[in-house]
């Protein structure tokens, strides 16, 4: 027996019974000797069952340091094509103190002789790993209760919170042991899922639709575990075609009791969630939200508005306005969600608006926008759901004699293009018209002017309460651009009439 084997090489735990009968509030931190002795012993007999647990297990994971040794030095010899035994080991250890303390490289033989079944080797490596994690868990407790209890005035307890919370995620995402290869034919099935709920769906989405016609055309829907940006300058829009997309989603959502659209989680970094709730209420309302602002209602504007208000009171919307929200925060208020309210979509206003960890902080703003964008996309895969994040775009565009914007003025870091599904800008050429507007130069002929203000008017009237989505890159398809109607006043979006006739 593996026990006895350790008996015989060394009594490790000699002593510890009476001191646990002399203080009875010793704990010792969690550990299985025995489950490690196993594992290696597993290992010797035949060293391809290391390969069941090698994707996650470490030697640091090991409770003795000798274990700990002994397998670093398997995983190199076997990386290296050799056989793993004590004949191959014992050379490492001859002249190597670590094994003193329980009987030398002779110990290595009593592990390959006392093995038992290597076919449990990949349940000793999840009891090994088990006991990590619990001892990182006390360590970790440890750290959070020491801090807690030092008064460092730059560090809130909500900081300290969320900290707390990342180490936690981290804690329980590394070395995950569910993971790895999966079966092609399993893959393809999940495909032939995806597209035959595209196929009975009347407009043909595989994700989740944004009444827009010709977005969901051009995208299919917001497809689950992507990570779509909606850049664009200030004052095109990006925060109201969000809020029209979000809108739409869960109005979907509520009138086919689940079977389209999704339950909306919106993160308002920049705007208050009543801010947000205002320019809802004035696009399904048609009450021009500057109006609503300033209390110059009608009595029948106030009428509709009210009417608009009761509607709206079971649409799936969550709204949460806490400013310079961090990754860590954002993701463990988007999991809560998820348990209680099936959370099938995320929105956030907007990207620059997100904080990062302490430490990226500190190694400037790009790599801080990097850890971001990895974190966003890691939550859409983590819950399965499209996260909508909208960015700002850099000043260059304005230098240009064309506005429209490319990949290249995303904002900050080129992590953004790099790890979202789907690129959008948002461009409206009137609001640069507008800008535009001709007067006549001094030494400019009346002929000349009214020729150029002819132009001009021209433009702005093809241009007029119009809008375009660039789809600037897709990983599932092309790209293009979708043609929008824009009104201004009700912070609203549509299908253009001139495209689609009956919308």
């Amino acid at each position: 027996m593996i026990t006895n084997a350790l008996d015989d090489a060394v009594d490790y735990s000699a002593g510890e019974e009476d001191f646990e009968s002399s203080d009875e509030t010793f704990r010792q931190l969690p550990r299985n000797i025995e489950a490690e002795a196993a594992l290696l012993g597993a290992i010797f007999v035949d060293n391809r069952a290391l390969e069941n647990v090698s994707e996650y297990l470490r030697a640091e994971h090991f409770a003795l340091t000798a274990h700990a040794r002994i397998y670093e030095a398997m995983e190199k010899l076997i990386e290296r094509g050799q056989i793993a035994d004590p004949t191959t080991l014992r050379p490492y250890f001859q002249a190597d103190d670590s094994l003193n303390d329980i009987g030398g490289s002779k110990y290595l033989a009593h592990l390959a002789a006392s093995a038992i079944n290597i076919i449990n080797a990949r349940e000793y490596g999840r009891i090994i790993y088990d006991m990590h994690l619990r001892r990182e868990l006390i360590t970790l407790g440890e750290q959070i209760v020491n801090e807690a209890y030092d008064n460092d005035i730059d560090l809130e307890a909500n900081s300290q919170i969320e900290v707390a919370e990342q180490a936690l995620y981290d804690l329980a995402t590394t070395g995950d042991f569910e993971g790895g290869f999966q079966p092609f034919k399993q893959s393809v099935l999940e495909a032939i899922k995806v597209a035959d709920a595209a196929h009975s769906r009347q407009g043909g989405l595989a994700g989740v639709g944004t009444d827009l016609i010709d977005i969901d055309k051009l995208l299919g829907g917001f497809h689950r575990s992507d990570l779509l940006i909606l850049a664009g300058r200030p004052a095109m829009g990006k925060t109201a075609l969000a809020t029209n997309i979000a809108y739409n989603a869960a109005k979907n959502y509520l009138e086919t009791k689940g079977d389209e659209g999704a339950v909306v989680g919106f993160f308002s970094l920049e705007m208050s969630a009543e801010q947000l709730a205002a320019r809802i209420l004035s696009e399904q309302s048609n009450v021009p939200s500057d109006r609503m602002r300033k209390g110059e209602l009608s009595n029948e504007e106030f009428t509709r508005l009210a009417q608009a208000s009761n509607a709206l009171h079971e649409v799936p919307i969550f709204i949460d306005d806490t400013p310079a929200l961090t990754v860590s925060a954002l993701r463990t208020r988007a999991r809560r969600l998820k348990r209680q309210h099936n959370l099938g979509m995320i929105v956030i206003d907007y990207l620059q608006l997100v904080s990062g960890s302490p430490n990226s902080r500190s190694d400037g703003r790009v790599q801080e926008v990097s850890e971001i964008t990895r974190g966003l996309k890691t939550l859409a895969k983590e819950l399965e759901i499209p996260v909508l994040a909208l960015s700002q775009l850099s000043r260059q565009v304005e230098q240009r004699e064309d506005k429209r914007p490319q990949l290249a003025d995303l904002r900050e870091s080129g992590s953004i293009e790099q790890d979202a599904d789907v690129v959008m800008f948002i461009y409206r050429e009137e609001y640069y018209l507008e800008k535009a507007d001709p007067m006549q130069r001094a030494d400019e002929s009346t002929d000349k002017y009214v020729q150029r203000q002819a132009g001009w008017d021209e433009r702005m009237e093809r241009a007029r309460g119009k809008a375009e989505v660039i789809i600037a890159k897709q990983r599932h398809g092309p790209v293009g651009t979708a043609k929008l109607a824009f009104i201004g006043e009700f912070t609203r979006f549509g299908n253009l009439d001139e495209h689609h006739d009956g919308y």
